[in-house]
C-alpha cells in the first residue's frame, strides 16, 4: 500500500498532478508552522485565512509538495524553482481531497482502529492508552495532539501504516452532524464515549442532544464492533445498543470499575477491577477525573489484548499533557502555576478545583478563572453555579475572574473571599505578579478563547513544567 500518484489519481478523480516527484511515504500538513521537512502543504481555505497565502513558508520550510484549489494555480508561477524535486496537486477543493484521500487509504486497513469520544478527558485518556501501548512494545499508531476534528482525523489517518497493530484516535465534535460524518471518516472498530457534559452547547443543544450525538460514534457499528461506554451515566448507560458494549465507572454492574477511592494531599487510591481481576492503583496527584479516564484506559487496553499487568504498570505512570493540570514552575522559585486552561466546561471546573483543594501545600493559592463558553442560554446559570461551588474550595486565598460572562460568578461567591473582576488576561497577569511576594501555587482555568495560555507563558519559564494530573 503506497500512497503515490497512482493512489492519488485513483482516488481525486479531477486531481492534476505537476512536478511530479513523490515522496517515497509522504505525510502532510495544513500548518506552515508546524510543517515538517517531508511532509505535503494542503492549502486550505479557511474562514480567517487562506493556506495560499503560506505556500512560500512551506516551501522555505522543506514541504516535499503542495496540494492547492484549482483557482490558486496561478500562485504557483512565482515558485517554480522552489518546485523542482517535488509534487504539485492541483484539486477543485483541497479540503474534500484531504477527506476523499484519508477515506480511501483508511480503507485499505483491517488493523483495529478505536475512536475516542466524551465531553471531558479526551486527550488525557489517549495519551495514558499511549503509554501503556508503548510499554506492551507492540507498534501502535496514536493520533498527535488533540487533533480531534474532521481534518485532524484526516491528517492522522493519512499517517496509518501496514506495521500498525492498531490505531487510536480521538475525536471532538461542536456542532450537531459532525459526530456522524467523523464515524463516516473514520470507520472505527471500537468506540469509547467518556461522558456527555456541558460542553459546546450552542451548536450541540442540550446534555441529551449532547449525548445523543456522542453516541452517533457508533453509527456503522455492526455486532462484531465493540462500544464502551460511561456505566454510571444513565443517558449513555441506560440505552438499547446494536452492538456489544463494555461499561466502565463505580458501579457495581460496571465491567470495569474503580472502587474504594480516596483523595490524599497529593495522590489518589483505588481499586481497579477489570471483569475479575482486582488491582490496587497509586496515581501521584489529585484529580478525580483521571481516575474515570484510567478505567476508560483500562478497557481499550484490554480489548486490545494488552496483558493485565501492563496495563497496571502503564496506568500509574505519569503523563504530561500541555494545559491539563500541568504544573510549571515560577522563575521567582516562589511556586507554581498549575496550566488547565486548555478549555473548560461545568464538570471540568468542578473536578479542577476539587483537585485544588486536594493539594498539600502551605503557600497561598490564587485561581484565575476564565468565561466558560459556548454554553448557551444557560450560560448565565452556570457562571453562577461556579461561585456556588468554590465554597468546596476553602483553603483559596484569592480568586480572579477574567472575561465578560465571569460576572455572573462573582455574585455567587463565598462572602469573604477575595476577589478581582477584570475583562483580560493582559490585567490579571497585572494582579497575579502583586501577589507573588509571598510563596503561591495559582490555578489557571477557563475556555481557550479568553487566551489565559498567554498568562500561564508570562508568568512562567517555559523550560520548566511537571505533570500532576490531568
Amino acid at each position: 500500500m503506497r500512497l503515490d500518484e497512482q493512489f492519488v489519481k485513483k482516488t481525486i478523480l479531477d486531481a492534476s498532478i505537476f512536478y511530479d516527484t513523490f515522496p517515497k511515504d509522504p505525510c502532510f500538513s495544513i500548518d506552515s508552522r508546524t510543517l515538517e521537512k517531508g511532509e505535503i502543504f494542503i492549502a486550505l481555505q479557511g474562514v480567517h485565512c487562506d493556506g495560499h497565502e503560506f505556500i512560500k513558508e512551506a516551501l522555505d520550510k522543506g514541504a516535499a509538495g503542495l496540494i492547492v484549489a484549482t483557482n490558486k494555480q496561478h500562485l504557483l508561477e512565482q515558485y517554480k524553482n522552489a518546485l523542482i524535486n517535488k509534487v504539485v496537486i492541483v484539486v477543485k477543493d483541497p479540503l474534500n481531497a484531504l477527506c476523499s484521500l484519508a477515506a480511501a487509504w483508511r480503507s485499505q486497513y483491517d488493523c483495529p482502529v478505536v475512536a475516542i469520544t466524551g465531553s471531558v478527558g479526551k486527550t488525557s485518556t489517549k495519551e495514558k492508552i499511549r503509554t501503556i501501548l508503548n510499554l506492551h512494545a507492540d507498534d501502535y499508531f496514536v493520533s498527535y495532539g488533540n487533533q480531534n476534528t474532521n481534518i485532524g482525523l484526516a491528517l492522522n489517518i493519512l499517517r496509518i501504516r501496514s506495521h500498525h497493530k492498531a490505531a487510536i484516535f480521538e475525536v471532538g465534535i461542536s456542532r450537531r452532524g459532525e459526530m456522524a460524518e467523523s464515524a463516516a471518516l473514520l470507520k472505527p472498530t471500537i468506540a469509547l464515549i467518556l461522558n456527555a457534559g456541558h460542553s459546546h452547547m450552542e451548536g450541540l443543544g442540550s446534555v441529551i442532544d449532547i449525548a445523543l450525538e456522542k453516541r452517533d460514534i457508533f453509527k456503522y457499528f455492526t455486532e462484531s464492533n465493540i462500544g464502551i461506554i460511561n456505566g454510571d451515566q444513565s443517558i449513555l448507560a441506560q440505552v438499547s445498543y446494536q452492538h456489544p458494549v463494555v461499561k466502565f465507572g463505580s458501579k457495581t454492574n460496571n465491567q470495569i470499575q474503580v472502587r474504594k477511592i480516596h483523595v490524599g494531599n497529593d495522590y489518589i487510591t483505588f481499586i481497579l477491577k477489570v471483569y475479575k481481576t482486582k488491582c490496587s492503583i497509586v496515581l501521584d496527584h489529585t484529580h478525580l477525573g483521571m481516575v474515570y479516564n484510567v478505567a476508560a484506559a483500562a478497557a481499550v487496553a484490554y480489548l486490545l489484548d494488552v496483558p493485565i499487568t501492563t496495563i497496571i504498570n502503564g496506568i500509574q505512570k505519569s503523563v504530561a499533557i500541555v494545559g491539563r493540570f500541568e504544573q510549571r514552575f515560577l522563575p521567582t522559585g516562589k511556586g507554581i502555576v498549575i496550566n488547565d486552561c486548555y478549555n473548560a466546561n461545568p464538570e471540568s471546573m468542578k473536578v479542577s478545583l476539587l483537585a485544588f483543594q486536594h493539594l498539600d501545600t502551605k503557600a497561598q493559592k490564587i485561581v484565575v478563572l476564565g468565561d466558560m463558553l459556548e454554553l448557551g442560554v444557560n450560560s448565565p446559570f452556570w457562571h453562577r453555579q461556579l461561585g456556588r461551588f468554590l465554597r468546596k474550595v476553602p483553603s483559596l486565598h484569592h480568586v480572579i475572574l477574567v472575561g465578560n460572562l465571569v460576572k455572573w460568578t462573582k455574585k455567587t461567591l463565598p462572602l469573604g473571599l477575595s476577589v478581582d473582576l477584570v475583562s483580560s488576561w493582559k490585567e490579571a497577569v497585572n494582579i497575579i505578579k502583586k501577589k507573588l511576594s509571598t510563596e503561591s501555587v495559582v490555578l489557571v482555568k477557563g475556555s481557550r478563547a479568553i487566551g489565559l495560555d498567554n498568562l500561564v507563558m508570562s508568568l512562567t519559564q517555559s523550560n520548566q513544567q511537571k505533570q500532576i494530573g490531568t
